[in-house]
């Protein structure tokens, strides 16, 4: 017997191999700095846990309406309106387990075989995958740090022809933390404005960008071009709850009927007490939301400044999210090579093995020649793991 093509087809990310090192070298007793994690550091706030234990003692703990409880659906379309100034009703709303299923539910309704996504790269690293899951060709548009790691309209141009069924805007970025201003995302809403192209916004991170940046979702801009725009959002970032497993979807009653039907026949509802915890961290109190941020941009300071100081790595510096970028060809190419260090997956395992810092590979996100670092954990990891980065860079050059 064989593994269906669609098995054979999808690859396993090389940080799993990392993660899994990381592990084992703490549970050996080595003092591992994890870098590598996507999820904030700090616990879920106290009057979200207290709504998930009181929806607990109601017995509220049954099967829901699939596409989510509709106070909670009412809830998403309170925060739409009054973070992003766009108006959708609850049947335009569907609920599913995390982001990443509103994603996945997003291209088996859209794309098709022979179908093309356009993914800006580095991309973050389910975005492929679950393109060819749904049968579609994932296409490429490369960034680096000249363009703010920012896709551009010439480069629309150029990519699209008549297989193109959509675009993955991930923003603000895993894995760059970049973040699009509301004129460029208006450059690239106009372009396609005449293009029969689905546009995926991915805002996962929204309420985490700093400085002066203004966040603008994209389906705020041009309000005629709605129905070809899916909105992908949760509380996993914003509200410390990834293990909850809520995110949302809003787009069109069309689409969002469709991801009913493949909803109800994968998962069904999302889960129920998880839902009266998302309902309170959605129109309860935002201080925590805040708090959080304010915490994340010291952090990111203070990492972007102490990497632009270690010579042989530049660093753009982000606008949101909790990651950093760096870009270490330099060390690959200059000192890197006579060690057996190839590529950014040896350096990230090599810095695991010797320094005990766990990042990912740029390769992993399609870009090679970087790390990602994440600053979701305690200023002193951050101290201590650059004093190891910085010992290990100058292990290398001796």
């Amino acid at each position: 017997m064989h593994l269906s093509t669609r098995a054979n087809n999808i690859s396993v990310s090389p940080t799993m191999k990392i993660s899994g090192m990381a592990k084992i070298m703490k549970a050996e007793g080595k003092n591992v700095i994890n870098l590598s994690v996507g999820e904030p550091d700090f616990n879920t706030p106290q009057n979200i846990k207290d709504a998930a234990v009181k929806a607990i003692n109601e017995n509220k703990t049954r099967y829901t309406i699939n596409a989510g409880i509709p106070e909670l659906r009412k809830a998403i379309s309170s925060k739409l309106k009054k973070d992003n100034n766009v108006e959708f009703n609850i049947d335009e709303i569907i609920v599913s387990n995390g982001a990443k299923q509103s994603l996945y539910n997003t291209f088996q309704v859209i794309a098709n075989p022979n179908d093309e996504v356009l993914i800006p790269v580095p991309y973050w690293v389910s975005y492929p995958q679950m393109v060819k899951l749904a049968g579609a060709k994932p296409v490429f548009l490369s960034t680096n740090e000249s363009t703010g790691f920012k896709i551009t309209v010439e480069q629309l141009n150029k990519a699209i022809n008549e297989k193109t069924k959509a675009i993955i805007l991930c923003n603000p970025s895993n894995p760059t933390g970049a973040a699009y201003s509301k004129t460029e995302l208006l450059k690239i809403a106009e372009f396609l404005f005449d293009k029969n192209i689905y546009v995926v916004s991915d805002e996962i991170y929204e309420k985490l960008t700093y400085g002066e940046y203004q966040f603008n979702s994209f389906v705020s801009l041009i309000p005629e071009m709605r129905d070809r725009i899916i909105t992908i959002n949760g509380v996993s970032k914003a509200y410390a709850m990834t293990g909850w497993r809520i995110g949302f979807a809003a787009a069109p009653k069309d689409i969002v009927q469709a991801m009913n039907k493949i909803q109800s026949h994968s998962t069904s509802n999302a889960n129920s007490v998880a839902q009266y915890a998302a309902l309170e961290a959605f129109s309860g109190n935002q201080d925590s939301v805040n708090s959080m941020k304010i915490e994340f941009e010291k952090r990111r300071n203070y990492l972007f400044s102490e990497l632009e100081s270690i010579e042989g790595i530049s660093c753009y510096k982000p606008q949101g999210a909790f990651y950093l970028f760096p870009n270490i060809s330099a060390l690959l190419r200059n000192i890197c090579e006579d060690r057996g260090i190839k590529d950014s997956y040896d350096f990230a395992m090599d810095l695991l093995k010797n320094a005990e810092v766990a990042t990912v590979p740029g390769s992993s996100f399609g870009a090679e020649g970087y790390l990602r670092l994440s600053y979701a954990t305690s200023m002193d990891n951050l101290k201590e793991a650059i004093i190891r980065i910085r010992n290990y860079i100058d292990t290398l050059n001796k």
